[in-house]
């Protein structure tokens, strides 16, 4: 009934959380710039982004305006920076509107999309449909992100199940539950693995899920950065298959009713060396490789990942071990409990210190925990594990009274208190001294019939049901954090969301980026704010602003407009009706009729009742001819 549950929380929690994940690159500027006209063709396009990225032979296409496609070689990275892609484009280019659609894979492993368009000669219409939808909003999408959880799920079994064999009691090897969980994470976490490896290219590509036995797109799947840790992991797992295999018939070949044999020094080395390489395979392809500090990031990733296996893992495999039902002598060992409540304190510990050094890496600022995804979501999984840990001290509790009744010095006080017991009778002379107390058996309370004894009551089956409740609620709200953790790894970082929205201005020379400050409303308090206007041109325009506090992170406001003014044609105000996403504001269709100076008035609330209102100056120019 235990595993039932859990399995059933996981699957409620997948379900619920297995919505699009948003990718950690970003485009941070073209050649040709977003709406930009040419006044003669160009001979290739290329795409720069926040970090480096990879890309299939169909990455890039230039459409034209008839939707045919005018770049006949594959993309290129421009002048070997990994963070570019270029394509050439055919000789003799018709004028008109062009599109550009692209799609890569960012360096940690999320693939992105998007379009834009740019025009030679003159604007015009164009038959070219993009896909607007997320990479991740498909059926490959919602299956890949689904495998992944699966994959953490069978990481943490497999780790926790035998760090508590190796570490805190080895003779539970032999037992049946814990073999169980040892398979049960084995085979989910390669089960996961082949699929995830299947699908790669269909995920990256946004394929079907029935190219997921496309050979060609396998073996270009295989020497990505994601595959090749895939590969990697499937390797280990089967060396990690023999191993388990040895060490069941080690068991199996132990004597009836001999002692299992302990793993010794040498099991534990491997074990340790075997569970820190498949964390590496986690760490290799995930939001560690990409990013600041990654030297720093990946082996803090590794730690995170390992202490969470050891404690939830081993939370189950406790849990398991203390609702089977057997024998008084097949019971788990108050030694051994104890030993991994040392134990998980420490992997806790080692979980709260790595997760702050990750939440500052991929937040960057108090204002992001609740202006991004990324952020809120962070702030849902402090709280539980604040939770875990309120309902983790009752079980260290229960622990120890369990622990001090199983002491040697209780033992010996009941053992006195048992020989001291005396029997009263009653209208009869007192019985005769007993010669050898040490060597005559003791009575058992309560075999004659005129004795009144006074038992010593025992609480270690109390504590013990005690702990079992503890230990249930805890590892159920374990796998909620590990769902939230998977959810946490495929969403784009509030670090990287606010470099993309800071560096999504394109690289035009025609681009107006504005930085104006403000008084945020308290004291020595001075925000700034980024207003970004592409192409900065008559006709239509993106606006984007960005709001930034004194240190340079990003600010959080409930409110911000932007109006241009032509005061010496009295035109204007005009808003650009700016709408929040989630980190900075943006506007795709503010139509500027006029060239010359404009001012721009940036209208800022940062409370419910105060508001400031500063301006700029940016001079529009016409369009090129």
């Amino acid at each position: 009934m235990t595993v039932l549950v859990l399995v059933a929380a996981v699957l409620a929690l997948l379900l619920g959380g297995a919505g699009a994940a948003s990718a950690h690159a970003g485009l941070s500027g073209s050649d040709p710039a977003d709406g930009s006209v040419l006044k003669t063709e160009p001979q290739h396009v290329t795409l720069t982004f926040t970090e480096s990225v990879s890309f299939s032979d169909d990455s890039l296409r230039v459409l034209s305006p008839a939707n045919e496609r005018v770049n006949p070689r594959p993309a290129q990275h421009a002048d070997g920076k990994e963070n570019t892609a270029r394509v050439e484009l055919s000789g003799k280019l018709p004028q008109g509107t062009y599109t550009v659609a692209w799609r890569v894979v960012s360096a940690d492993g999320h693939p992105i999309s998007g379009a834009f368009v740019f025009s030679i000669g003159r604007p015009s219409e164009t038959a070219a449909v993009v896909a607007t939808d997320s990479p991740d909003d498909t059926a490959v999408g919602r299956l890949y992100g689904v495998l992944r959880h699966v994959a953490y799920s069978g990481l943490a079994l497999l780790v926790g199940a035998a760090t508590f064999v190796l570490v805190c009691w080895p003779t539970a090897g032999a037992t049946r539950p814990v073999r169980r969980l040892l398979t049960v994470g084995w085979v989910a976490l390669t089960a996961s693995t082949v699929a995830l490896l299947l699908l790669r290219g269909p995920y990256e590509s946004a394929g079907s899920v029935t190219s997921a036995f496309d050979l060609g797109q396998l073996g270009r799947a295989v020497t990505t950065r994601s595959g090749g840790a895939l590969m990697a992991r499937l390797v280990l797992l089967a060396v990690i298959a023999v191993l388990l295999r040895r060490w069941a018939r080690r068991f199996d070949g132990a004597d009836d009713g001999a002692r299992p044999p302990e793993p010794g020094s040498r099991d534990r080395q491997v074990g340790a060396l075997l569970a820190v390489a498949l964390a590496v395979t986690w760490a290799f392809a995930e939001h560690a490789a990409a990013g600041i500090q990654v030297v720093l990031a990946m082996p803090v990733a590794v730690l995170h990942l390992l202490a969470m296996g050891v404690w939830l893992g081993g939370l189950i495999t406790l849990l398991l071990l203390l609702r089977r039902r057997g024998p008084a002598d097949q019971g788990v060992p108050a030694s051994a409990i104890a030993r991994f409540s040392r134990m998980a304190f420490r992997a806790v510990a080692v979980l709260v210190g790595t997760g702050v050094y990750q939440s500052w890496r991929q937040v960057g600022s108090w204002e992001a925990l609740s202006s991004t995804s990324y952020g809120r979501t962070l702030v849902v999984k402090v709280a539980v594990v604040v939770l875990v840990l309120w309902v983790a001290s009752y079980s260290r509790r229960w622990t120890a009274r369990l622990v001090h009744e199983a002491s040697p010095a209780k033992a010996v006080r009941v053992r006195a208190a048992e020989r001291a017991r005396v029997a009263q009778t009653v209208g009869a002379p007192p019985a005769p001294a007993r010669q050898d107390h040490d060597t005559a058996p003791d009575a058992p309370a309560g075999d004659g019939p005129d004795e009144k004894t006074v038992t010593p009551a025992s609480d270690a089956d109390t504590y013990r049901r005690g702990l079992r409740r503890m230990v249930t609620v805890e590892a159920v709200l374990g796998v909620v954090v590990l769902v939230i953790t998977t959810v946490l790894t495929g969403t784009q970082p509030s670090r990287a969301a606010g470099e993309k929205a800071a560096a999504a201005s394109v690289a035009d020379s025609g681009v107006k980026v504005l930085t104006v400050p403000f008084d945020m409303g308290t004291a020595n308090h001075q925000g700034t704010v980024q207003i970004t206007l592409s192409p900065g041109r008559v006709g239509e325009n993106t606006v984007e602003a960005v709001v930034f506090t004194a240190d340079g992170g990003l600010a959080s406001v409930p409110e911000l407009r932007v109006t241009l003014t032509q005061e010496e044609l009295g035109i204007g105000p005009l808003d650009a009706k700016l709408k929040n996403q989630k980190g900075y504001w943006a506007a795709y269709d503010l139509r500027l009729p006029m060239p010359g100076e404009w001012t721009v008035n940036v209208t800022i609330r940062t409370t419910d009742i105060d508001q400031v209102t500063v301006r700029e100056t940016v001079r529009i120019t016409s369009v090129p001819r």
